[in-house]
């Protein structure tokens, strides 16, 4: 038999744990083998300290969807100069537990407990942001202006 895996709670916790104790305070299990893959569906682990710096993704077979597992998180939509759009909180068992991200569109992921965690499916193959996916009015990842402007984040959800 190939791999089966259930995504149950201990999964969860796994996913969670190994996000807290990273760096980057996320983490996330593959569930396709390579980054070559044609469809690439993971779970997500994210602490309320990770920063996703607003991005988007150009190829239009790129749209993503993300369903909320446990936790809560927020989601944010900016135009192409860096105004807030649509923003809202995902949580297991309310109206909203999940999203389908339009490619082109410019976007972030904030945690807004600990212990979040998401699945996400897209298309693959990986590829790192060009350049033009990359919010040009935002900090970057590890920048000393995105603690600050993670807090203003979540202060429009």
């Amino acid at each position: 038999m190939k791999n089966i895996c259930f995504i149950g709670q201990v999964l969860l916790h796994q996913v969670s744990s190994e996000a807290k104790a990273s760096s980057r305070q996320r983490k996330n299990l593959n569930f396709h083998q390579l980054d070559e893959s044609l469809c690439h569906r993971l779970l997500n682990g994210i602490e309320p300290d990770s920063y996703i710096p607003p991005h988007r993704h150009s190829d239009p077979e790129k749209d993503e969807t993300i369903i909320l597992l446990q936790g809560r998180l927020g989601v944010v939509f900016f135009n192409e100069r860096g105004k807030v759009m649509q923003a809202a909180i995902l949580s297991p068992g309310d109206d909203a537990v999940g999203v389908n991200i339009p490619h082109g569109e410019f976007h972030t992921l904030v945690s807004m407990e600990s212990g979040t965690v998401f699945f996400e499916s897209k298309a693959g193959p990986y590829r790192a942001l060009a350049d033009d996916e990359r919010a040009p009015w935002a900090p970057g990842e590890g920048s000393d202006e995105s603690a600050a402007y993670l807090a203003e984040l979540r202060k429009i959800l």
